[in-house]
């Protein structure tokens, strides 16, 4: 009966998700604000000129993997809709993802259900698929690595990671916590690893970590690192062979040295519009990668065995201390927020209501300025820059309260206590 509220869950989601491609395809027709994502009409350009046998990178602003471009070619004969359709697919995935992924942990089906809804009715992630963002398909991906690696189905882990760091490249910080986790503890006899249990409650010892640090240089580690590191480069070479440097600078080098005048929720966006035309120095690039790098490294030391877990506070953290922060950008802790709710103890009355409607309280006094500024072109930069500081306070605030009331519980379980 539980499978079958879920597949009626997976159902109606589905129904909505057309709906409102539909409707988006009536409102780019009669209104002037635009439903589709800017984005989509650069993918559609960018697949068309790959059609006609020429490069993706001939579109000013395609900054992704010709991957994208080229699965979005049956825009030009079958339908202009047909990327929102895959994408939107990929954020069905994401929800039945998380309901397996919650179910293999012990979850009860019904609580797996309700932890999936969360993904499949947040208005931030339905309509980005609907809206023709292809980051359903990046999530839908890392939550198949993370189903993998509970499966020992290692190979596959590292093909789809390689693949996933080539699409967008923010993976690649999750990269550490996969190989901490690929423990010799856990891979006794050839067996498959054990999985901590939902109803389990296991602490961890400083101990623990030491011991993992000790032991670096396994064979399940060293064959994740060459697989993945293999397709990544055999990819991006593909492609550099394809397209040259175009593909390398748009699709790779923007995204590492990106910085963004333009007003965003990164706390950094007015000291870049205060000197754009002048280059950041050493320092000055330091000081802004030091705070992500110090943070990253504590996270992943710390929490690193519950994996869920440490991959959520990675990217929320990370998109927090980003030089550009973007709405699109939440997207990548959504899909990983589900996976932790049955071990938070969290009562929503209190400190739950307290962390929603500040973190959307921030954004939208974030947003009141960022109006004012592009659509009544009052010079409010300083404020709009106040207004990310609070932002950047919020998503603090969210952390620190996920970890606190968070019950730790390893994605695995030693060998040894079975």
């Amino acid at each position: 009966m539980a499978e079958m509220n879920f597949l009626y869950l997976l159902v109606f989601s589905a129904l909505f998700r057309v709906g409102l491609i539909f409707y988006g395809e009536w409102q780019d027709s009669h209104l002037e604000v635009k439903y589709t994502d800017v984005d989509y009409f650069v993918f559609s350009d960018a697949s068309s000129l790959m059609l006609s046998g020429k490069s993706p990178y001939d579109r000013s602003t395609y900054r992704y993997s010709p991957l994208i471009a080229f699965i979005l070619i049956p825009n030009s004969f079958i339908h202009k809709s047909w990327g929102k359709f895959l994408f939107s697919t990929a954020d069905l995935l994401v929800g039945q993802l998380i309901h397996r992924i919650l179910v293999l942990r012990g979850v009860p089906q019904k609580l797996g259900t309700w932890c999936a809804a969360v993904w499949l009715f947040n208005p931030s992630t339905f309509t980005i698929g609907t809206r023709g963002n292809c980051e359903p398909v990046v999530c839908s991906i890392i939550l198949w690595i993370l189903l993998c690696l509970m499966n020992d189905k290692l190979l596959q882990a590292a093909i789809w990671y390689g693949l996933v760091v080539h699409l967008r490249v923010y993976p690649i910080i999750y990269a550490l916590p996969i190989i901490l986790l690929l423990d010799p503890v856990y891979y006794q006899g050839g067996k498959k690893p054990l999985l901590s249990k939902w109803s389990s409650r296991e602490s961890e010892s400083i101990s623990r970590m030491l011991n993992l640090l000790g032991n670096l240089i396994t064979w399940r580690r060293v064959m994740f690192a060459v697989i993945s590191g293999s397709t990544f480069f055999i990819l991006t070479g593909l492609c550099f062979y394809l397209y040259g440097w175009d593909f390398l600078h748009e699709a790779l080098l923007y995204h590492l040295t990106r910085t963004d005048p333009r007003h965003n929720f990164s706390i950094y966006f007015y000291h870049i519009y205060l000197h754009y035309e002048h280059e950041l120095s050493i320092p000055e690039k330091l000081i802004s990668f030091l705070p992500q790098f110090i943070v990253q490294l504590i996270i992943i030391l710390r929490f690193a065995l519950d994996l869920p877990l440490c991959l959520f506070l990675q990217t929320v953290a990370f998109v927090a201390f980003n030089k550009v922060v973007t709405a699109q950008y939440f997207v990548w802790f959504f899909c990983l927020l589900p996976l932790l709710l049955p071990w938070n103890k969290m009562k929503l009355k209190w400190r739950g209501s307290a962390c929603i409607f500040l973190w959307i309280g921030a954004q939208m006094h974030w947003l009141f300025w960022g109006y004012l500024l592009e659509f009544r072109g009052k010079n409010v930069f300083f404020q709009l820059w106040v207004g990310s500081l609070l932002f950047l306070a919020a998503n603090t605030f969210v952390i620190v309260s996920v970890i606190r009331y968070h019950s730790y519980s390893p994605l695995f379980r030693p060998a040894k206590h079975e």
